[in-house]
C-alpha cells in the first residue's frame, strides 16, 4: 500500500450537472479516479476577463492516485466545455487505510 501522499484530491467545476455526469464517467471508464462526488447547486463568484461574474456551478471532487493525475487533467481539459477550466489539486495527507488501498485498486483496476 502506498502512503497517504501517493493520492490526491482533486476540484473540477462544470456548469450543469449533465457536464459533470459525463466528466465523472469518462473519468471512471478511464480507471483514472475511484470516486467522484458531484455537488450541485454551488454559487460561484469569481473574476473573469476583468469582470467580476458569479453563476451556479456542479463541483467534481474526485479521489485518484498522483500517478494518474497528468492523464486526468488532459481528460477533463478535453472534453470540458469552459475556456479555462478548474482544476486543482490538494494532497492527501491521511486516510483510512481501506478507503486508500480501494482507491489504489480502483485505478489500478484490480
Amino acid at each position: 500500500m502506498k502512503p497517504a501522499a501517493s493520492f490526491a484530491l482533486v476540484l473540477v467545476t462544470a456548469p450543469d450537472l449533465k457536464t459533470a455526469r459525463a466528466l465523472a464517467g469518462a473519468a471512471l471508464q478511464s480507471r483514472l479516479i475511484a470516486c467522484a462526488n458531484l455537488v450541485p447547486k454551488i454559487e460561484s463568484h469569481y473574476r473573469w476577463r476583468g469582470k467580476i461574474e458569479s453563476g451556479r456551478e456542479v463541483l467534481l471532487l474526485l479521489k485518484t492516485k498522483k500517478s494518474k493525475l497528468a492523464a486526468l487533467e488532459k481528460l477533463i481539459l478535453a472534453r470540458h466545455p469552459y475556456d479555462t477550466p478548474e482544476f486543482l489539486v490538494l494532497s492527501v495527507a491521511g486516510g483510512g487505510k481501506k478507503y486508500l488501498e480501494w482507491i489504489e485498486s480502483s485505478c489500478d483496476g484490480t
